[in-house]
């Protein structure tokens, strides 16, 4: 454990240099039973999948970082937190290969409101879609947190910052609907609940995972495809899911409301269940929750 001033690095750390790190967001909710971690396994999981898949060697296992994570909101005693584990390489080559480098982990915890604004989550967001493409399976890994890919979604963020809107939506390659910034995408038309497979090149979420296992539950179809662009101004909803945005509406696209212009129903139904699964209100669901 280190005191927050003093996490520091070397300015020549490799993953600082060439973004040759892998790394998750993960959440912490204070339920009536006591600080809970979600899907707290599954994120390590993916952070270990994440370092295979960039080749960067773990010096712990997933089981590891969670008990590590549980550890560390002991220490910082926070009901509520946002958990961000890192793992990179270090100093040594400043050359691209970094194999000979050490490999690095941290792991931070701190309190982290709604990523969207709480009027976002309320009443929705607006977004736009971006210039910017998806980094595509055959320059990148998409479905891997890795660090540098995150550059593109920097620039599709700030594009639509500076144009006004909250966030971003991005195409892949050919052109077909891929995710927003930093969260996964999902369309409604005629009570039926559209989200952009993994072929798209979108980052498989977990909370995209829990929307959709959750929705399927409660008698809604929810089908994974391909999404043209089009669809985005015929959608009667649009909403994100992130561990960040948690579910997130979306009430215009290009200048364009979606539907009224203000959440709709299966939009609320994705929030409701989400809140209560991750606040311990849901009994088939407790087995999600790593309580502190």
């Amino acid at each position: 454990m280190v005191p927050w001033d003093q996490a520091t690095v070397h300015f020549l750390t490799h993953a600082l240099q060439y973004g040759t790190a892998v790394f998750e967001g993960i959440r912490a909710y204070d339920t009536p039973d006591g600080t809970a971690v979600f899907r707290l396994q599954e994120h390590m999981d993916r952070l270990d999948a994440s370092a295979r898949a960039y080749g960067i060697p773990m010096r712990y296992t997933a089981k590891e970082w969670s008990e590590a994570a549980l550890e560390l909101l002991r220490v910082t005693e926070l009901d509520s937190a946002y958990i961000r584990p890192l793992v990179f390489y270090g100093m040594g080559a400043i050359g691209l290969d970094p194999s000979n480098n050490e490999v690095q982990n941290m792991m931070a915890a701190f309190y982290f409101g709604s990523y969207l604004g709480e009027d976002g989550v309320s009443n929705g967001i607006s977004a736009m879609v971006s210039s910017w493409r998806r980094i595509s399976h055959t320059s990148l890994i998409p479905t891997a947190k890795g660090s540098g890919g995150y550059l593109n979604s920097m620039l599709a963020k700030l594009e639509a910052k500076r144009a006004g809107f909250d966030e971003a939506i991005l195409l892949n390659e050919s052109g077909s609907i891929s995710e927003g910034s930093g969260m996964n995408i999902f369309l409604v038309n005629q009570g039926v609940v559209h989200t952009p497979a993994v072929s798209a090149g979108i980052l498989e979420g977990i909370t995209r995972n829990t929307v959709i296992e959750l929705l399927r539950a409660d008698g809604v179809e929810v089908v994974e495809g391909d999404l043209a662009r089009g669809s985005l101004y015929t959608a009667e909803e649009i909403f994100l899911t992130g561990t960040a945005a948690e579910v997130t509406p979306i009430r215009a696209i290009d200048g364009r409301d979606v539907g009224p212009g203000e959440p709709g129903p299966i939009t609320r139904q994705a929030q409701e269940s989400f809140s209560a699964a991750v606040n311990g209100k849901l009994d088939g669901y407790k087995h999600w929750l790593s309580y502190v």
